[in-house]
């Protein structure tokens, strides 16, 4: 498949009336979610969770790894929520990492100290990337964000194993509420 295949598929959609059903409050997805996940074509929640547009806003970082620019983004999120809707409603944010996930490659430190010298990255920061145990990434990950002072104590927070074979996910965290420590 091209990019000019996935524009034809574009305009096929413009022409539906899925656009219509797009959330009024841009922030606010239809299915209250917002997703965490990995960049990997294989993990995209549009498969795997049924999703249209407006549904659920979809963050998608190499490794799906909570970084402070995820976490920006998010806080960014709430902000809005609290200060423009404070009523809510209120959304659940979902990180999901999976299994076979490229990132395990950066486990390895001749690649990652190769990765580190081109894109003069520092070799040590990198160390803690791969999601080598996806769902002790994810629990690290849920960890992060509940105990982020940034974030709206509205928020609940889960985490997921998507399992790439099998298609399926495991709940490794159910939703759990931000707590300002």
């Amino acid at each position: 498949m091209s990019l000019a295949t996935l524009l034809d598929r574009n305009k096929a959609f413009a022409a539906t009336d899925a656009v219509a059903k797009n959330p009024r409050i841009p922030w606010l997805p239809s299915q209250l979610a917002y997703i965490i996940t990995c960049i990997d074509s294989r993990t995209e929640p549009a498969g795997f969770l049924g999703d249209n547009p407006g549904v659920a806003p979809v963050q998608p970082r190499a490794r799906g790894r909570v970084t402070p620019a995820v976490l920006r983004d998010v806080a960014y999120i709430s902000y809005l929520t609290e200060t423009k809707t404070p009523d809510g409603p209120w959304w659940e944010l979902a990180v999901i990492h999976h299994t076979d996930c490229g990132s395990t490659l950066l486990a390895d430190p001749e690649l990652r100290r190769g990765f580190a010298a081109r894109g003069g990255y520092v070799e040590g920061e990198l160390a803690w990337l791969p999601a080598t145990d996806p769902a002790a990434t994810v629990r690290a990950d849920v960890d992060t964000l509940v105990t982020a002072p940034q974030l709206s104590p509205n928020i609940m927070v889960s985490g997921y194993v998507y399992h790439t074979a099998a298609g399926t996910l495991e709940t490794v965290v159910g939703p759990t509420p931000v707590t300002k420590r």
